[in-house]
């Protein structure tokens, strides 16, 4: 999936302490509640996103193209084409590029909370 017609991405370098580049292109361009971000996300072939703790809001990550891995509160998942991992609040995560020559391409969706303090979907 390319973002060619849309905008130059966001560069974000070694992000969270990891290594290699990630381009971010945020899709969502006005106001959509109760969604706060919807990003499309190319890792670097190797490039790894170091831990970070989900401190603002839950989200889902879609795996696009490529083979990556998403580790979750310690559980390794696999993250590739048509792979969904959901991300709580309050949880730990970091990404892996499997492949050490594709990126690794996917979505990001992030949501409020509702007023009653129960995820979306939930």
């Amino acid at each position: 999936m390319t973002i060619p017609d849309k905008h130059a991405p966001s560069l974000r370098a070694d992000l969270f302490g990891g290594v290699g580049t990630v381009r971010v292109w945020s899709l969502l361009q006005e106001r959509a509640e109760p969604f706060t971000a919807v990003l499309s996300c190319e890792l670097d072939p190797s490039g790894h996103v170091g831990r970070h703790r989900q401190q603002e809001f839950p989200e889902i990550v879609i795996g696009v193209e490529g083979d990556g891995e998403a580790t979750i509160g310690g559980v390794r998942r696999a993250l590739g084409p048509g792979d969904t991992v959901y991300l709580p609040l309050g949880e730990v995560m970091e990404l892996r590029n499997l492949s050490q020559s594709a990126p690794l391409r996917y979505l990001i969706i992030k949501a409020r909370t509702t007023s009653a303090g129960a995820e979306l979907g939930r």
